[in-house]
């Protein structure tokens, strides 16, 4: 029996999920943290990790580490992904963090990522053919699933934080701000050519604001708490997506925060981060998304219990 912690650091938040793993095979998860840190929060065009960000994120770490000490046998993989991945000052970020809390950070690709979500998302949930689209801070991960295989598998540098801050989408938001960030994510995802290969086919979405967006929908839809479904496989038609991604849009950052299912922390940056969504929708033709709860994390627990990581990824905590 080994108790496996994962930490992930995005680039908007940071998590913790501790899982029990027995022999065999089967996983139960013992605790499960989520701290809003806000890493990429103006990186600006110098790409460079600022001291309010970094000073959330190291106490944030902190606390998880304790709570990790807290289990016997635990075995932690952190890792990293696009705010570290694109940081020019990496490197400074990733030694601060070994001074003040003693973990080590793994930075991993963006393809590593895209097929960890792949792993997470494919063993968990019916996708045989369709897409996976991985919505997150600083970038999106995407991965086309032919006959239940990953036969392309990219990240792309566009996320919610960054949308949401360049464009101006966090509180109330104009036509002209919006049309240029439409017209962003439009020419970059058309540049992909081939994603046409998942026209008309489905898509599962996860990330944040993606889920974000199920758990908003569910609650409205769903009036008794006792039969809210779980965000992990629920589906959604084209339709219903865009009514709810217009009702975010018309509202202001205060509205969408009051709104049932998306935390306030989120209110600012889950309209940028549903861009990719909504123009996946139109430019594939797609006529219904399902959600996942699970993805990067899951997917390094199932390539543990694999015995496909490397041991230099495992860290070995031992109790305070």
């Amino acid at each position: 029996m080994t108790n496996l912690a994962v930490i992930d650091l995005g680039s908007n938040s940071v998590r913790l999920r501790i899982t029990q793993l027995a022999n065999s095979g089967q996983y139960k998860v013992l605790a499960y943290e989520k701290e809003y840190v806000r890493l990429s929060a103006n990186m600006g065009s110098e790409k460079l990790l600022k001291p309010e960000p970094i000073a959330r994120t190291i106490k944030a770490l902190k606390r998880f580490k304790k709570i990790c000490q807290k289990f016997s046998d635990v075995q932690l993989i952190s890792v990293a992904t696009a705010a570290v991945r694109q940081a020019t000052n990496q490197d400074e970020f990733l030694a601060q963090v070994v001074r003040e809390t003693g973990l080590q950070i793994n930075v991993i690709s963006g393809e590593r990522e895209a097929y960890l979500d792949y792993v997470g998302v494919s063993r968990t949930l019916p996708i045989r053919n369709g897409l996976i689209l991985d919505t997150g801070g600083a970038s999106m991960e995407l991965i086309l699933v032919d006959d239940g295989y990953a036969e392309e598998a990219v990240s792309l540098p566009v996320g919610s934080v960054l949308l949401s801050q360049r464009y101006q989408l966090g509180d109330q938001i104009t036509a002209a701000n919006l049309y240029d960030a439409v017209v962003q994510v439009d020419e970059l995802l058309a540049s992909q050519r081939w994603l046409n290969r998942a026209r008309h086919s489905r898509i599962v979405a996860l990330g944040g604001s993606n889920r974000a967006l199920a758990k908003a929908y569910r609650w409205q839809h769903f009036a008794d708490s006792a039969t809210v479904p779980s965000v992990h496989g629920l589906t959604m038609t084209r339709t219903d997506a865009y009514t709810m991604m217009h009702q975010l849009i018309s509202s202001t950052r205060e509205e969408r925060a009051a709104m049932h299912g998306i935390a306030s922390a989120r209110a600012d940056v889950i309209v940028g981060g549903l861009l990719p969504l909504m123009t996946l929708l139109r430019q594939l033709n797609l006529k219904q998304l399902m959600f996942s709860n699970n993805g990067l994390r899951e997917g390094l627990m199932f390539k543990y219990m694999d015995h496909k990581l490397s041991t230099e990824s495992i860290q070995h905590l031992q109790k305070a």
